[in-house]
């Protein structure tokens, strides 16, 4: 099948509006055919960052993400096709300081004897035929071409949905993976936790990794000069924003983490969370204007981790989305998507009551 790109809308777009048209994006889609897309933006604490079982703390959480009943989770993880990207242009993009976002996929590679490019061309071609009710075997299979592939949590969907008693080596797992599928079922960061389990408990087949750092791979030559600038910024917050983050902080350690969620996706939280940080970085005094630098290369991302979310559902018109990401994205997540045409944002304090 051929890719369409969409160079002929986009001419006719230009044409009609102009190259240098300024303000919003007109709206083009009054007379739509089909229902509009719906997103859901949930705004999230690093959950790994907790160390104790959240498995029972979640589930209210999980109970109302589960009502929203998404067809499509993106999580704040990297691909494994940019991981295998970045690890092909060192000199670009520092392994020091990006590997911590990348998983390791030799074990992998090592049992199914597929690397990555490899991978992501069977686990592609397996999804397009994907039947209704698969087999143990080949959830076995996807899950280990999944782990190749550098999707982890989407390998974890698939093992979640076997019985226990399937629940074991073979079909391209082996012994090493399958522990490697125990420990990250255990573990407490969302992409797991909430977004995997929540994906096996509806019967997808994956869930999509949507981070980008190739946009936020910001040049420095004095990275001392750098990380003083915006810690001198930082260290002017507001008093609010420090009782935000106590209060945060004490809901973390709750019974029942909806709370959390609750105060997290509040409007005003998240406004003074980014105004006591990247306000107080766009003020930066420096010469170098660093503050700037930081905040050009956190849109850079945005925009690109958007554009990601974008591409996930663009086959899927009426897609209902539910995008987890760390809280301060989702200010740009919001908005930006908010843009988009034929979609809709869904109020997060709604869908959380």
């Amino acid at each position: 099948m051929r890719l369409r790109y969409a160079i002929l809308g986009t001419l006719l777009v230009l044409s009609a509006f102009g190259a240098q048209a300024q303000g919003p994006l007109p709206v083009l889609d009054g007379k739509m055919s089909g229902p509009r897309s719906a997103v859901l933006v949930l705004g999230t604490p690093h959950l790994s960052e907790i160390k104790r079982p959240l498995a029972g703390p979640l589930q209210p959480l999980i109970e109302r993400l589960a009502a929203f009943k998404p067809d499509i989770i993106t999580i704040e993880n990297l691909s494994g096709e940019q991981c295998d990207l970045i690890a092909r242009h060192p000199s670009v993009y520092p392994a020091e300081e990006l590997a911590p976002y990348c998983v390791n996929t030799e074990p992998a590679k090592a049992a199914t004897g597929l690397d990555v490019p490899a991978a992501i061309a069977e686990y592609t071609t397996t999804l397009r035929n994907w039947p209704a009710q698969p087999t143990a075997a080949q959830r076995r299979r996807l899950a280990a071409v999944f782990l190749a592939g550098g999707e982890h949590p989407s390998a974890l969907v698939q093992w979640l949905q076997l019985p226990a008693d399937e629940q074991h080596a073979g079909d391209g797992l082996d012994e090493a993976l399958v522990a490697r599928l125990q420990k990250i079922a255990a573990s407490n960061n969302e992409s797991y936790s909430i977004a995997a389990r929540l994906a096996a408990r509806l019967g997808l087949t994956r869930v999509h990794a949507t981070d980008d750092h190739t946009g936020d791979n910001v040049q420095i030559d004095d990275e001392k000069a750098y990380g003083e600038a915006i810690h001198a910024a930082w260290d002017q917050a507001s008093k609010q924003a420090k009782a935000n983050h106590t209060r945060q902080e004490e809901l973390s350690q709750g019974d029942d983490l909806l709370a959390l969620y609750r105060f997290v996706n509040r409007p005003d939280v998240l406004r003074t969370g980014i105004e006591n940080d990247f306000a107080l970085a766009m003020a930066d005094p420096s010469p170098q204007h660093y503050g700037r630098y930081y905040v050009a290369g956190w849109e850079a991302r945005n925009l690109r981790m958007v554009a990601n979310i974008r591409a996930a559902f663009r086959e899927r018109p009426g897609a209902r989305v539910l995008s987890i990401v760390g809280s301060s994205h989702k200010p740009w997540f919001d908005g930006l998507l908010g843009q988009m045409q034929g979609v809709e944002i869904v109020d997060a304090q709604q869908a959380l009551k």
